[in-house]
């Protein structure tokens, strides 16, 4: 047994030293590590704001002001989940060779080390996987994406803490030159034997390091990951910030585009509604206990008009800006008394979506540009864009700006 003990070592350090880089390095996967820990953490946080938003706790505080900020927190919660795919790339390599160690497990804070890692990559992979083919609403599985998504966040995140406990020494030691300079002393120096390269305390030949490793140096290496990352960002970041639109190369959603130009994620055909919303007897009912009102579309529009410029913003990242021109819901709703505080549910024509019903707390029902929106740019509501009215309000996910309506009501 301690033979093929033996046998399984060797081999495995043979394996590794094949992989073996003079980039690889303690302070270079401290500096990744740094990077990406970031870049998830930002990500979490915006991808948790959305959730509540669409799930809100009974302790929730709605902001509807600035009305951009759902936008740019959605934008930014997309585009660091785009720039943590190669930050990831990057971390796995780094730290690759050590994962073929042997013996695998060496100790209980050893084995702790491990799991967290393998927690961690194995979430973090997934996670940013279904996050991209979500932006581009594809969707090859069976779960729903949005449970999924919420929850894997949330172990990555706790993963991610595991692991940043159980390394804290070594990456206090190695979180600057000056620390690592000081940590290591001179307890490496003389231990390279001629033709070799000492890595970390470790002995290289130089003859099997990576061809990565050969005329690289750590700071070009992270010079070109970063440059690498920008571009990435930039070419996609474009569906959700204006001022990059004209770099938006790769991202599934391009500004401007679309009837009455703005985009569009659901369509009336995929809705099953187009029927329903060109009936000429469409109305509109209008509900607050024992009273109801309904109103055909052309009372709608006798009613006092009002026009805002807000931003249109899907969970998918993309964002527009746009002029809304329609009723106040607060006007809407004291034409049947309901009180300043109410929460309402807004109802689509559509029957079988996932966002057929809407929940609005009086923070949105109450504010000024929380519109029923009749128009578009100045012209109808397009039947893809929610004909014959929908619902608009500022700092509000664009899946709850529900289209298609055919009844408000207080609950």
């Amino acid at each position: 047994m301690d033979r093929l003990t033996i046998l399984l070592q060797q081999q495995m350090d043979s394996v590794s030293e094949r992989f073996a880089s003079p980039l690889r390095s303690k302070r270079l996967t401290v500096v990744l590590g740094r990077w990406l820990a970031l870049a998830f953490t930002v990500c979490f946080a915006t991808g948790l704001f959305s959730h509540l938003l669409q799930d809100p706790p009974g302790w929730m505080l709605f902001l509807t002001r600035p009305e951009w900020l759902y936008g740019a927190t959605q934008g930014i919660h997309v585009t660091t989940g785009i720039a943590s795919i190669p930050l990831l790339a990057a971390k796995l390599w780094s730290v690759f060779p050590e994962l073929l160690r042997w013996p695998p497990l060496k100790s209980v804070v050893h084995g702790l080390e491990r799991a967290s890692i393998a927690l961690f990559v194995a979430a973090s992979l997934v996670e940013v996987a279904i996050g991209l083919l979500n932006t581009f609403q594809w969707y090859p599985w069976t779960f729903g994406f949005k449970d999924v998504h919420y929850w894997l966040a949330w172990v990555v995140i706790g993963s991610l803490a595991l692991h940043i406990a159980v390394k804290l020494p070594l990456i206090a030691a190695h979180w600057s030159r000056r620390q690592e300079a000081a940590t290591a002393g001179t307890a490496n120096a003389g231990t390279a034997a001629p033709g070799e390269t000492a890595v970390d305390g470790a002995t290289v030949s130089a003859a099997v390091q990576s061809p990565l490793g050969r005329g690289w140096s750590r700071r070009g290496f992270l010079a070109a990951l970063a440059a690498g990352t920008g571009v990435v960002v930039l070419t996609m970041a474009g569906q959700s910030f204006n001022w990059l639109a004209g770099l938006n190369l790769f991202a599934p959603r391009r500004m401007d585009t679309g009837p009455q130009g703005v985009p569009v994620n659901r369509t009336a055909a995929q809705a099953g509604v187009a029927q329903a919303a060109m009936d000429p007897d469409w109305v509109l009912t209008v509900a607050s206990g024992a009273v109801q009102k309904t109103f055909t579309l052309a009372q709608l529009a006798a009613l006092p008009q009002f026009s805002y410029g807000l931003p249109i913003a899907c969970v998918e990242g993309w964002s527009q800006g746009a002029q809304w021109r329609g009723v106040r819901i607060r006007d809407l709703m004291a034409t049947v008394g309901a009180p300043a505080d109410a929460e309402l549910q807004i109802s689509s024509l559509e029957k079988g979506g996932v966002y057929g019903r809407s929940f609005m707390p009086a923070a949105y029902s109450q504010d000024d540009q929380t519109l029923l929106a009749l128009e578009l740019n100045g012209a109808p509501l397009d039947l893809d864009h929610g004909f014959p009215a929908r619902i608009i309000a500022p700092g509000r996910p664009g899946v709850l700006q529900t289209k298609w309506v055919h009844k408000v009501e207080v609950i």
